[in-house]
C-alpha cells in the first residue's frame, strides 16, 4: 500500500487541462465494437484500470483488439465472441460486471464472471432479477460475484426499476440487444444515457429515440455497425480539477474537451447553484456525445440542498462535492443518495469519517451528509481510502487547502480509473 503526502498548495491553479477519457464511454466503446462484427476504431480511450479490465475480458471472448497510438484502438471482432476458456476477470469494475451479464446471457455458451475482493462484495441482484425474467440462467455467491451465467435464449420484457441505475439500464438493454421481442426499461428519473447514444450511433433500433421520455428507453433486437467512436473527457475526472478551481485561492483554468452529456453535468448545475465562476466554451457534437471546454475561476460559494431527480446525474462526483462544500458558507444537505453505500466503498461513512479528521463539520445522514461551512480543513492526520479511488482523489484534493500536510494511504487506488491524476494536477500548480 502506497502513502501519499499532500501539501497545501502555496500558489493558484493556472492554465490549460486536457481532461482524460470518459470511462463510461470507454468501457461501452470497447463492449459495442467487440459486438458490432467488424473492424472499428476507438479514439481518445481510457487506459484506467476498469476500462483496461473490459478490454482484457473481450479479449478472453476472442476479440482481436490493438493499440495503434497511446490512445487509439482498434477492434476486430469479424468472428463475433465466442466461448472463453477460462472466467472472465472483471477486476475492480462494477460497470464491467453489470454491463457483461447482459451481454452474456443471451450468448450461445457459458461463462463465469469474476472480480477482486472489494468487486466482489458489491450487490449484482439488481441486475440478475431482471436478466432472469428475461430467461437468463445465473447462479451467484448470494447475489454477488462470482457470477456464472449460463447462456440462454431470452425474450423481451417490460422493466421497471426502483432504481435510477445507469448499469442496470444498460445491463437490461444489452441482453435486449439480443433477445426476441421488444425491451423495454423504465425508471424514477433519468440516469446517464451513454448506452443509448452509442448504440443509436451504430445502428440499434431504439424506436423513438430523438422523442425518448425521461424515463423509458426501448430497444429491439438489432446488429450494430461498426464505426470510429471519438470517447470525451470524462466530466467525473474534471469534477475534481472543478473543485480545486473553485476552492483554491486565485485559481483559473481551462478544462479542454469534456464530455457535457446533459445525464452527467448535475455537477455543473450544483456549483452554478453554489455560486461557482464557471464558464462552457466551444459546444460541439463529438459521436452522438455533447463536448466543450470549462473555465473555472477561484470563487465564494454558498450552501445548497442536492437531492432528487439531479443525485443519478452526479453520483460519482459527490465525495469531492463534500470537499467543495466545507468551503461553501452555510448549510449543504445531500439526500437520497443511499447508494453511495453501494460503490467500491460505503461512500456515506467514509466521506464523512475521513473530512471528520481533517476539521470539516460534517455528519452522516442514512442517504447522504450535512456539511457546515466556511470551514478551514486542519490536516496534519493521515486519511485512508477504503480502496475507493474516488475517494482518493477528494482526499487529494482537501489536502490543497489543508493547513498542514496529510497522509493519504492506498493513494495507489487513483490508477484504477485516473492514472493521470496526479501529474495534471501538478502540472497547472
Amino acid at each position: 500500500m502506497s502513502t501519499k503526502l499532500v501539501t497545501k498548495t502555496n500558489s493558484r491553479l493556472k492554465g490549460e487541462i486536457i481532461i482524460p477519457a470518459d470511462k463510461s464511454i470507454s468501457h461501452r466503446a470497447v463492449m459495442f465494437s467487440s459486438l458490432a462484427k467488424g473492424i472499428s476504431r476507438i479514439e481518445n480511450f481510457s487506459k484506467g484500470a476498469d476500462c483496461l479490465s473490459t478490454l482484457g475480458v473481450f479479449k478472453s471472448l476472442g476479440v482481436n483488439a490493438e493499440f495503434k497510438d497511446e490512445k487509439t484502438l482498434i477492434i476486430n471482432s469479424k468472428n463475433g465472441i465466442i466461448s472463453p476458456k477460462n472466467g472472465l476477470d472483471c477486476g475492480n469494475s462494477g460497470t464491467t460486471m453489470r454491463l457483461m451479464s447482459g451481454i452474456l446471457a443471451g450468448q450461445n455458451f457459458n461463462s463465469v464472471l469474476t472480480g477482486d475482493e472489494s468487486l466482489s462484495k458489491r450487490p449484482m441482484g439488481r441486475v440478475i432479477k431482471p436478466l432472469e425474467l428475461m430467461g437468463a440462467k445465473i447462479t451467484s455467491n448470494e447475489g454477488r460475484a462470482p457470477l456464472n451465467i449460463f447462456g440462454q435464449e431470452l425474450m423481451g420484457i417490460d422493466y421497471v426499476s426502483e432504481l435510477a441505475s445507469a448499469q442496470v439500464k444498460s445491463c437490461v438493454l444489452l441482453a435486449g440487444l439480443h433477445a426476441n421481442g421488444t425491451t423495454s426499461f423504465t425508471e424514477p428519473h433519468l440516469s446517464r444515457n451513454h448506452t443509448e447514444l452509442m448504440l443509436e450511433y451504430l445502428g440499434a433500433k431504439i424506436p423513438n429515440f430523438s422523442a425518448i421520455s425521461e424515463s423509458k428507453t426501448i430497444i429491439e433486437k438489432s446488429e450494430l455497425t461498426p464505426k470510429t467512436i471519438t470517447v470525451a473527457g470524462d466530466i467525473s475526472s474534471a469534477a475534481f480539477f472543478i473543485v480545486a478551481g473553485l476552492i483554491v485561492p486565485n485559481s483559473e483554468i481551462i478544462l479542454k474537451n469534456v464530455g457535457l452529456n446533459p445525464t452527467r453535468t448535475g455537477i455543473l448545475e450544483v456549483v452554478k447553484n453554489m455560486g461557482a465562476d464557471i464558464e462552457i466554451l466551444d459546444k460541439k457534437i463529438v459521436s452522438n456525445e455533447l463536448v466543450g471546454d470549462l473555465k473555472i475561476k477561484y470563487s465564494e460559494l454558498k450552501g445548497c440542498t442536492i437531492e432528487g431527480n439531479i443525485i443519478p446525474r452526479l453520483i460519482d462526483e459527490l465525495p469531492v462535492i463534500a470537499v467543495l462544500a466545507t468551503q461553501a458558507r452555510g448549510t449543504t444537505i445531500i439526500k437520497d443518495a443511499q447508494d453511495l453505500r453501494n460503490k467500491e466503498s460505503d461512500r456515506i461513512k467514509a466521506v464523512v469519517c475521513e473530512l471528520k479528521k481533517l476539521g470539516a463539520n460534517i455528519e452522516e445522514t442514512l442517504d447522504g451528509f450535512i456539511i457546515e461551512g466556511k470551514t478551514k480543513l486542519k490536516g496534519g492526520v493521515e486519511v485512508e481510502t477504503y480502496h475507493d479511488h474516488r475517494l482518493a482523489m477528494s482526499l487529494y484534493v482537501a489536502g490543497l487547502i489543508c493547513e498542514k500536510p496529510i497522509s493519504i494511504n492506498g493513494f495507489e487506488w487513483v490508477n484504477i480509473s485516473f492514472p493521470e491524476f496526479e501529474k495534471i494536477f501538478e502540472s497547472c500548480m
